[in-house]
């Protein structure tokens, strides 16, 4: 019993040594930031993601150093990363949208009012999961009832049309998080007709612009700019990957 208890003891203050480590870095980050050493405190935010790798606030603040040394690419694509954890903070969306801004890019599509946009998004993609499975449960609970007992019929039809609701919700978000998604982080990208510097360049996209990966070889990535519709190759050391 003694050694459960000390095992569990040493445990304890592991983890808590470890959190009050973890906090004096992100203080000392914070620190640095303020004092306009943003190369400082993105190399311990980066250190910190490696522990910390669904922490959408980590995102948020390596999107921040990178905005502040000029980087407006990789900006935005850490602060995508971090909208797609956390799409409800209004920071992080706000500083989505000047990052995308900076590069040509909308973070609401042309069309859609942004309170829609904002009630697309009032959930992370977990969330939703989390709603549509609880749904499915009330769904398969009530319709238990409703067999054997023949109650509650208009309160399942109820829950399931929210469910279905919730379905379609959760397909079109699962499609937006698995698409392919990159950001031009070099200054510009040359889009070529094919996957090598022999083939011609007919356009190039600026620093910040999205792009959509259809297939890739080698070094060269086949995209299209998503706010242009343009469709060629890039070289993979120019965007990043979101």
């Amino acid at each position: 019993m003694k050694r459960t208890i000390s095992f569990f003891l040493t445990g304890w203050l592991l983890l808590a040594a470890g959190a009050a480590f973890a906090q004096s870095a992100l203080q000392q980050a914070e620190e640095s930031y303020r004092q306009g050493k943003f190369s400082n405190a993105l190399g311990v935010y980066e250190e910190e993601l490696k522990n910390r790798p669904n922490d959408p606030f980590l995102y948020y603040n390596i999107g921040n150093c990178y905005f502040k040394m000029g980087s407006k690419g990789l900006a935005a694509a850490n602060y995508y990363r971090a909208f797609k954890l956390a799409p409800r903070d209004a920071d992080i969306r706000h500083n989505l949208s000047l990052a995308l801004a900076a590069g040509g890019e909308k973070l609401v599509p042309a069309g859609m009012p942004g309170a829609l946009h904002k009630a697309f998004f009032a959930l992370s993609y977990e969330e939703l999961k989390g709603l549509f499975f609880l749904l499915l449960w009330l769904c398969c609970t009530l319709g238990s009832v409703w067999l054997v007992k023949r109650k509650f019929g208009r309160v399942l039809a109820l829950f399931a049309v929210t469910f279905v609701l919730c379905g379609g919700w959760m397909w079109w978000r699962h499609t937006l998080e698995t698409e392919p998604l990159a950001v031009v982080a070099a200054p510009s990208a040359e889009i070529r007709s094919g996957p090598g510097t022999n083939f011609p360049a007919s356009a190039s996209a600026a620093q910040g612009h999205l792009l959509l990966v259809l297939d890739e070889k080698d070094s060269w990535f086949e995209v299209i700019v998503k706010s242009q519709g343009l469709k060629g190759w890039v070289e993979k050391n120019a965007v990043e990957r979101i």
